[in-house]
């Protein structure tokens, strides 16, 4: 059940919690109308990623429908679990399904930023019923290993930062082929990835034994075309950055032609992942959410 609101009206999102299928206690944002809107709308975030990535995109759809963003297990607010091997998809994928639950959500679009559009794959296959619309950004059914490697390396030995001026450099460093242009965008980066310890310094925001799952070698599938073929009859929209390393133009021109009605919108020079708020990118998901 959730709990009942904490944050102020003016936020424009209420900060709310569900209890989890083994008892965690997992964060999410609620944006707009509860009843009476259009098709809600479930966000999820990257692998060490947390509901602040879809905080402008999420006050933009709350207008007309409600919008649920939440910090899977062991991220931002939610409770990290003492056992790392819950730390993998298939537990993300109970997790959104208990949160659609929790909320009377019966259907909701997707949106799903790298991993989130693996779970959003997963939920596909789960929950049919429950995923009526996608959004799959920087994801397909076969992933660069380039890309996964630079990922888990940035995850395995990221420094503490003194202070905010330190994390934005950090972050720029880190991520040079983002879409983020200005000083604003990339602070607002930094605060959703680290949070203030104890000692007034920033450590990442999420915990470190999620990347313990993946020294096994098989903790991400080889071929996941069969959970994306799951979403053969629903509307779908795929974002590419041109520049990414996990998502290939190879996979992104085979995705199109496994599923002709796709909806692809490519960033030209942007890396893993777009933000979603890029020009072209807004201007697809404003026609595709107007269908919805």
């Amino acid at each position: 059940m959730s709990a009942p609101d904490q944050r102020p009206p003016d936020a424009g999102f209420r900060e709310r919690y569900f209890t989890a299928q083994d008892g965690l206690r997992l964060y999410y944002r609620d944006y707009g109308p509860h009843q009476g809107g259009r098709t809600t709308v479930l966000c999820l975030a990257g692998l060490t990623r947390n509901s602040r990535d879809f905080h402008d995109l999420a006050v933009r759809l709350s207008a007309s429908r409600r919008v649920l963003a939440p910090d899977y297990r062991g991220r931002g607010r939610s409770d990290y679990d003492p056992d790392w091997r819950h730390y993998e998809a298939r537990t993300y994928v109970d997790d959104a399904r208990h949160l659609l639950a929790a909320t009377n959500t019966d259907g909701a679009v997707i949106v799903g930023i790298s991993l989130g559009g693996l779970v959003a794959m997963g939920l596909a296959v789960a929950a049919p019923s429950a995923v009526r619309a996608a959004v799959l950004d920087d994801i397909g059914p076969a992933l660069e290993t380039s890309g996964l490697g630079r990922i888990l390396e940035y995850i395995r030995s990221p420094p503490p930062q003194p202070d905010w001026d330190h994390a934005v450099r950090e972050m720029r460093r880190c991520f040079p082929t983002l879409s983020i242009k200005t000083d604003a965008g990339w602070l607002k980066f930094a605060r959703g990835t680290y949070r203030e310890g104890r000692d007034g310094r920033l450590y990442p925001d999420w915990d470190p034994d999620i990347l313990k799952p993946f020294s096994n070698p098989d903790a991400v599938p080889g071929d996941l075309w069969a959970l994306y073929r799951a979403m053969a009859r629903i509307p779908v929209v795929a974002v590419r950055g041109g520049a990414s390393d996990v998502l290939s133009e190879a996979t992104f021109r085979r995705m199109k032609a496994e599923k002709p009605d796709l909806v692809q919108v490519t960033v030209p020079g942007v890396g893993h992942a777009p933000t979603l708020t890029e020009p072209a990118v807004s201007e697809a998901l404003d026609a595709f959410f107007a269908r919805l």
